[in-house]
């Protein structure tokens, strides 16, 4: 396997942006509901503040192919066809994704929860070669079994890359190894001669822990903890993903919802992880304050730093974490995380963040509040139970 070989490296530079079908409708994703979250999207501003991406998950296809055996949708819920749905979409300068399997059936097949077998097992060119005759613009490529090796996963994933690639049509290739695994071996594989984008945990939800380190459900805190140590795999078309953001999503019962504070962070977190932002909400119902944080330029313009580095995790405790994230410019960004449930003083001295104390006047830029501060020795702010402080680090006479 080749880098050169990954479909959609020149197009995807940056993290992708977008919106997934599977929180808002599951299986019963239709192509009204598909139009209307286009407007929301064109309505609310989320679309000209980098969500171009609209993923139609599971659910969307006839429960069995054509003779041929060629994909259909389902002609009751998509009746104008797929190709119909890409063209409105790409109208409204957004793109289409869409969801298949690399096994015998998906994800809701598996489950019970959908009827059939349709899978791309064994189809693997013919639904490339639909996909790209359709105008799809991104594949999600959900593994969602238990079984099979590594070695299985590798070459089934490699398949459809190859097959997507031979198309001719950038396709954006996201995939996900990790779902329904018994182990963590598929996350700690490196994926980035595979796909443009690779979940890193089994699935999160809205709630910031569930205490569930390596099977599902997991909160906030967990999928950024496993996802921190393979921050050397990602690169400019290359992306570690810990999975669609849980902004606005139900929060599965038994489990604390997750606070404004939390969704800040978590926001604020993903935007440093140069992680993909791709919202689950239903934007139709999406409250103000919540759209406001998904909507700030200035988090967002970390994630989309065209140096696309993720921040590493130069300080871990139980109660706080030290984040660097190296922009393009030779600048930095600081994250500092307060994992407790009460507020704390945070600090990291310059040695910490990699800066050299030789005298160099320095100053962060507080990205939430636009504030803008000396650093002497160290960075320090205050923060209260669950918080993210960041801070655009560069020298004082850049600020002024």
């Amino acid at each position: 396997m080749t880098s050169a070989t990954v479909p959609a490296a020149d197009l995807l530079t940056v993290p992708p942006m977008g919106w997934n079908s599977w929180h808002a409708f599951g299986c019963a994703v239709d192509e009204a509901g598909i139009r209307q979250i286009a407007d929301a999207l064109v309505d609310t501003g989320l679309r000209d503040a980098g969500y171009t991406y609209v993923i139609v998950d599971d659910g969307w296809f006839h429960p069995e192919r054509a003779e041929d055996g060629t994909l259909r949708p389902h002609p009751d819920r998509f009746p104008s066809g797929m190709p119909a749905l890409a063209d409105h979409l790409h109208a409204r300068g957004l793109r289409l994704g869409l969801y298949q399997t690399p096994t015998d059936r998906t994800c809701a097949q598996r489950a019970g929860a959908y009827p059939g077998s349709t899978g791309s097992k064994g189809h693997e060119r013919r639904d490339a070669q639909t996909f790209a005759a359709w105008g799809v613009d991104y594949l999600k490529y959900d593994w969602c079994c238990p079984n099979g090796t590594l070695a299985e996963q590798q070459a089934a994933f490699a398949l459809m890359r190859d097959e997507l690639a031979a198309t001719g049509r950038p396709i954006v290739y996201s995939i996900n190894p990790t779902s329904r695994r018994t182990d963590n071996t598929s996350a700690s594989a490196d994926w980035s001669d595979v796909a443009n984008l690779w979940r890193t945990t089994d699935n999160l939800v809205a709630t910031w822990s569930t205490g569930n380190q390596d099977r599902q459900p997991l909160g906030v805190l967990e999928v950024l903890d496993t996802t921190a140590p393979l921050s050397e795999r990602a690169a400019p078309g290359r992306f570690n993903d810990p999975d669609m953001l849980q902004v606005g999503v139900p929060t599965p019962e038994g489990h604390p919802e997750l606070s404004l504070p939390q969704v800040r962070a978590h926001f604020g977190m993903w935007a440093l992880l140069a992680a993909p932002l791709v919202l689950g909400a239903d934007l139709r119902t999406l409250p103000q304050p919540l759209r406001a944080v998904l909507a700030h330029p200035a988090i967002i313009a970390v994630n989309q730093d065209p140096l696309a580095r993720p921040a590493r995790r130069v300080r871990h405790e139980d109660a706080h974490d030290v984040w660097v994230k190296p922009l393009v410019d030779d600048t930095m960004v600081v994250g500092l995380l307060n994992r407790t449930d009460r507020a704390q003083r945070i600090t990291a001295d310059r040695a910490r963040l990699g800066l050299l104390d030789d005298g160099t006047p320095l100053a962060g830029h507080d990205l939430w509040t636009g504030q803008r501060r000396p650093i002497a020795a160290s960075l320090t702010q205050e923060l209260g139970a669950h918080e993210l402080g960041l801070f655009h680090v560069t020298v004082a006479d850049d600020l002024a």
